[in-house]
């Protein structure tokens, strides 16, 4: 086979897999479309609310789609996947819940919680004891943490609760 049909092959290969994990998504606000999956990347064009876009891939807190012709990156809080979308990646969408994501070049980040997870994501996650082992060692132990407190010069202090209905 001579390189250029193995080429179109690969090629061929890569378009018919990315359409198959292609999962319809709609905007859930105006969201603006970025370049890179940074804050202070240039945007690229505002998508409307209720804009109806097609997911590429996610990385942390952004999610790459395409809206029309137009390829970029939006807040993955920023969508919500289309009723009847599969999570057909090869993740269980469980690796979206403890993320940690650069949010801009300044170096600030954020963390992602359950939203943007479908429902069949959140049912077919399954346990995974070498990842919580791994967190496990970031946690720092109460003579850490009141060591580290102390070095601040932070103090503790009593934070009451809220009454009902929100107010004091």
């Amino acid at each position: 086979m001579s390189k250029f049909k193995f080429l179109v092959w690969c090629c061929a290969l890569s378009f018919v897999a990315s359409a198959w994990a292609a999962e319809e998504a709609y905007t859930i606000r105006a969201t603006e479309l970025k370049a890179k999956p940074y804050s202070d990347a240039q945007t690229l064009v505002t998508l409307p609310a209720r804009s109806k876009v097609t997911v590429v891939q996610r990385r942390a807190s952004w999610t790459q789609v395409r809206a029309g012709e137009t390829a970029g990156w939006v807040k993955m809080l920023s969508i919500q996947l289309a009723r009847g979308s599969t999570g057909r990646r090869a993740d269980n969408g469980l690796r979206s819940l403890f993320n940690v994501a650069r949010s801009g070049g300044s170096g600030a980040t954020v963390t992602t919680g359950v939203r943007g997870l479908s429902e069949e994501q959140l049912k077919n996650t399954r346990p995974d004891p070498q990842a919580l082992e791994k967190a496990r060692r970031y946690a720092a132990s109460k003579a850490e943490a009141k060591r580290f407190a102390a070095e601040g010069k932070l103090k503790s202090q009593q934070v009451d609760y809220f009454a009902a209905g929100g107010g004091r």
